[in-house]
């Protein structure tokens, strides 16, 4: 897997998500285990280390965390080493090593917990896309996230499934437009080529360089849909032969529009879908039932 770089506002989000963890956990007090029971100047080293097959995400995480603490401890940034061993978007497995890190006991221990939480709940991600990813493998189909995710974690989640070869759909409602059934219904029209339209109308007015998509339910709305020739149709739930039946239509009436197909999408029903020849796959899974990859500390006394 080609290790991912981050955005400058996923940094900026996981900066914020660590001093809400590092608040819960420490409060007013701070660690107050460490505080009672390890020597002032104990120093270690630890390594993170994989207990399972996945692809790693979050590992950027893990310098900030350590940096924050030291800020809260009101000592040098460079009190505690990390050492990257594996880069965002690599294949780890049992055993395999995926950071160092030396310094204080106190600090490596009370760091510990909130390092393991942001890696685990990444990498799951990263892990799940991929095994999507693997079974789309030999089709045109790309594997899409969705708006699904953890408030506060969207970024962060969607970074994830980068790393795991994935590709992200729109960040939020203000980076994309999307029409769905209940902004028909709320149009009082059935009809989904004027709803094209008048997003189209809507965004040159506005001097917006952005792609409408539209979904819709049945053959017979896209049929209509593609009459204005949207840049993405969204195929919701439909069945594999439905789908196959929508590609054939879309070649024929408006060849460049791109067909997403979405709506509980499984590992076992992917290769399928991703074989009818649809040009997207989005999964809400990948982010809001991703399941943990399992990450733990091996100290080195």
């Amino acid at each position: 897997m080609t290790p991912v770089d981050i955005s400058t506002a996923a940094l900026s989000t996981a900066d914020q998500l660590i001093q809400l963890a590092l608040a819960e956990d420490l409060d007013d007090r701070g660690d107050l285990t460490s505080q009672a029971t390890v020597p002032p100047h104990a120093t270690a080293a630890v390594n993170l280390v994989a207990r399972e097959n996945g692809v790693l995400s979050g590992g950027v995480v893990i310098e900030r965390v350590y940096a924050a603490l030291c800020a809260m401890q009101q000592v040098s940034a460079d009190t505690v080493q990390v050492t990257s061993c594996v880069r965002d978007g690599g294949k780890v497995e049992p055993g395999t090593i995926v950071a160092t890190v030396t310094g204080p006991v106190s600090l490596l221990l009370t760091g510990e917990r909130v390092v393991l939480n942001f890696v685990i709940h990444l990498s799951g991600i990263a892990s799940k896309t991929a095994e999507f990813v693997r079974r789309a493998d030999g089709s045109r189909a790309v594997i899409l996230d969705t708006r699904k995710t953890l408030p506060g974690f969207r970024l962060l989640h969607k970074y994830a499934v980068r790393c795991g070869g994935g590709t992200n759909h729109r960040i939020g409602l203000f980076d994309g437009l999307l029409i769905k059934d209940n902004h028909l219904a709320a149009r009082g029209s059935d009809s989904v080529a004027d709803a094209v339209t008048a997003a189209r109308s809507w965004l040159t007015k506005r001097g917006l360089d952005l792609p409408v998509e539209v979904e819709v339910d049945t053959l017979e709305q896209l049929r209509d849909a593609l009459a204005e020739k949207p840049e993405i149709v969204l195929l919701d739930n439909m069945p594999p032969a439905e789908l196959q039946q929508a590609v054939t239509l879309r070649n024929q009436l408006s060849p460049h529009t791109l067909l997403e197909a979405s709506g509980g999408i499984t590992l076992e029903t992917v290769g399928c879908i991703a074989g009818t020849g649809v040009d997207r796959i989005s999964i809400g899974a990948l982010t809001h039932s991703a399941g943990a990859l399992d990450f733990g500390y091996d100290w080195q006394w």
